[in-house]
């Protein structure tokens, strides 16, 4: 077993990433793999896994929390503002547009640049108000 902290994991998707305690290269890490339940798979936290070769790389198997596990970031971060645990991560800005400008563009391709900059400037007010993206 290999020890490491969660680095991001998005329960949408079903998939994150794993930084081994060890150094090098981050893991992937899938929803089938884990045999914790997938809210305790916030950042930070130190779980065990075995590492195995996957068709696009390292991945992770038989993820588990490890032994006094608990989250590692400094205190406030990633919390939501009312002092609840999030139930995602929390998005920089800039990723934050990425997806908004994704999602926005497979539901409406006919969208003019213009407008999808001005959904976009209120959709990051509107994710910052809330604490779904930092910045």
């Amino acid at each position: 077993m290999v020890a490491g902290r969660v680095v991001r994991f998005d329960a949408v998707r079903g998939y994150g990433f794993i930084a081994p305690e060890h150094g090098g290269e981050d893991v992937f890490l899938h929803v089938n793999d884990v045999r914790i339940p997938e809210h305790q798979l916030r950042p930070g936290v130190t779980v065990e896994f075995e590492i195995e070769e996957g068709d696009r790389g390292l991945k992770a198997s038989g993820v588990r929390l490890a032994q006094g596990a608990g989250p590692a970031p400094s205190a406030g971060a990633g919390r939501h503002p009312d002092g609840e645990d999030p139930l995602c991560d929390v998005l920089t800005a800039e990723e934050y547009l990425q997806e908004v400008t994704e999602v926005l563009l497979s539901a409406a391709p006919t969208l003019t640049g213009e407008q999808i900059l001005q959904a976009r400037r209120g959709l990051l007010q509107f994710g910052k108000t809330h604490g779904w993206c930092d910045g």
